[in-house]
C-alpha cells in the first residue's frame, strides 16, 4: 500500500505531527496502535505533566487544539526559583520580560486527548498496527504487510523502532541518575511558582498544578541519582511514600511547607541520545531523534518545535519534490540543528557542572547564579531564549 506521508507513534508528538502535516495540506495516515486515554479525574492529575514553553502553546493554538483543553486544567506559571548547592539563587517572573507567562503546566493525558479528537475530527487514517521492520523505502508492519510512502516521520520515541529498522545512527550516553515524579500535597500555596533546587543527589523540581478539594499541588520531577532512587523504588508504597516525603522536607527546606505524596512514584532512567534527523525518506522527530536531562523541562517542547519544522518545511518544498525528497530533508535538519544543539550544550553543561564537587567550581557557580539574579538584561534574555523553545 502506498501513502504520501506515514506517521509512525500516536503520543504527543506522533498526534501533533500528523495533524500538522495534515493541516498544510499533505495526505497523512498514523501507524500505531489505538490507544485511549481515560477521563480526567477532578481530584487527581495524569503521572505525566509537561512545562509547555509560549512557542508550544502558540504552535498547539495553531493546530486549533489549545482552547479545547479544559482551562481549569492548566496551570500558568508566573514565576520560577532556581537554588543552587549553597547560597546561589536565581528568580525569574514572567514581568521581567513583559511576558503573561513564563509557561504552563498541563497533562501529558489531556494533550494527547485534544489531539486524538482533531486527528480524527480530521478524517486522518489511522492504521492500528506497529512498525516492525524497514527495507527500500517501505516498512513492514506487525501483520506482516509492507507500506510504501514518499515520507516516514519517525515519532514512536525513544526506542524508535522505525529508527533502529532503518539503522540510522543514534548515539545514547546513559545518567547515573534515575527521574522519579510523583504529585504532592502542598501545605501552602504555590502562587505559581516552579521550584528548582541543584543538590548533592541530584536536581529537584516542584512544578505547580492547579488546586484540587484536598488544597494546593505540585508536581515532583526529581533527577536522583541511581543507588538511592533504587532503594526508594525497592520499598513497599507506604515506606517508599514517608521516605520520600522526609527527603522532601530536607531538599525544599519548608518552601511550601510539609509535602505529602498523594500519587504512584514512577521512575525512568535518564540518558542524553542523539540521532541523525534525517533517513533515506526518514524524518525523525521528538524522543526518537534527542532527549535531554529534564532538568530543564524542555524535552517535549523540543519535539514540538520538531514538527513544526517539518511541517513548514515540507508543506513550502517545490512542487517537483517529493516529501521525503533528500534536499527537503536536509532543510528541516538545518532548521532544527541550531534549537537541538543549544538545549543538548545547556542542559547537559548545567548537570555536569552543579554535579562537579570541586569546592572553587561550587563557589563559582553559586556566585554566577547571584550575579545573574542581580541584572536584569540576563533575566530577560534567559526568558526570551526559553519562550522561543
Amino acid at each position: 500500500m502506498t501513502h504520501q506521508i506515514v506517521v509512525c507513534g500516536a503520543g504527543i508528538v506522533g498526534l501533533a505531527s500528523a495533524l500538522a502535516l495534515a493541516r498544510r495540506g499533505q495526505r497523512v495516515a498514523l501507524l500505531a496502535p489505538v490507544s485511549t486515554v481515560p477521563a480526567a479525574d477532578p481530584d487527581a492529575y495524569h503521572p505525566r505533566v509537561y512545562a509547555i514553553s509560549p512557542a508550544s502553546q502558540r504552535f498547539l493554538a495553531s493546530l486549533g487544539v489549545w482552547d479545547a483543553m479544559p482551562a481549569a486544567r492548566i496551570m500558568p506559571v508566573q514565576a520560577m526559583e532556581i537554588h543552587g548547592d549553597a547560597d546561589g539563587r536565581v528568580d525569574l517572573n514572567a514581568w521581567q520580560a513583559a511576558q503573561p507567562q513564563l509557561a504552563w503546566i498541563v497533562e501529558s493525558g489531556e494533550v494527547e486527548r485534544v489531539l486524538m479528537q482533531a486527528v480524527r475530527m480530521f478524517g486522518i487514517p489511522w492504521l492500528p498496527e506497529r512498525c516492525v521492520g524497514y527495507r527500500d523505502g517501505a516498512v513492514e508492519t506487525s501483520s506482516g504487510e509492507w507500506l510504501r510512502a514518499e515520507l516516514f516521520v519517525g515519532a514512536d520515541g525513544a526506542a524508535s523502532p522505525l529508527r533502529n529498522a532503518a539503522g540510522i545512527s543514534h548515539r545514547s550516553v546513559p545518567y547515573p541518575d534515575t527521574g522519579l515524579v510523583a504529585h504532592l500535597d502542598a501545605e501552602h500555596p504555590h502562587q505559581g511558582t516552579a521550584l528548582q533546587w541543584f543538590r548533592d543527589d541530584g536536581v529537584l523540581a516542584l512544578l505547580p498544578l492547579p488546586d484540587t478539594s484536598a488544597g494546593p499541588q505540585v508536581s515532583m520531577v526529581w533527577s536522583m541519582h541511581d543507588a538511592q532512587a533504587q532503594a526508594l523504588q525497592a520499598l513497599a508504597p507506604e515506606a517508599q511514600a514517608a521516605q520520600l516525603e522526609q527527603l522532601l522536607a530536607r531538599a525544599a527546606h519548608g518552601r511550601l511547607g510539609r509535602l505529602r505524596v498523594r500519587s504512584k512514584i514512577h521512575g525512568f532512567p535518564l540518558a542524553l541520545e542523539q540521532a541523525s534527523m534525517m533517513g533515506p525518506g526518514i524524518a525523525l522527530a521528538g524522543d526518537a531523534a534527542h532527549r535531554v536531562h529534564p532538568l530543564a523541562g524542555q524535552g517535549l517542547n523540543l519535539g514540538l518545535g520538531d514538527v513544526e519544522a517539518l511541517a513548514r518545511v515540507v508543506g513550502e518544498r517545490e512542487s517537483y519534490r517529493s516529501a521525503g525528497d533528500a534536499r527537503v530533508l536536509r532543510r528541516y535538519q538545518r532548521a532544527r540543528a541550531e534549537s537541538v544543539f543549544a538545549m543538548r550544550l545547556a542542559t547537559d553543561g548545567l548537570y555536569r557542572l552543579f554535579g562537579t564537587r570541586a569546592a572553587p567550581l561550587a563557589w563559582l557557580r553559586n556566585a554566577g547564579m547571584q550575579w545573574v539574579d542581580a541584572s536584569s538584561f540576563l533575566k530577560r534574555h534567559l526568558i526570551d531564549g526559553a519562550s522561543r523553545n
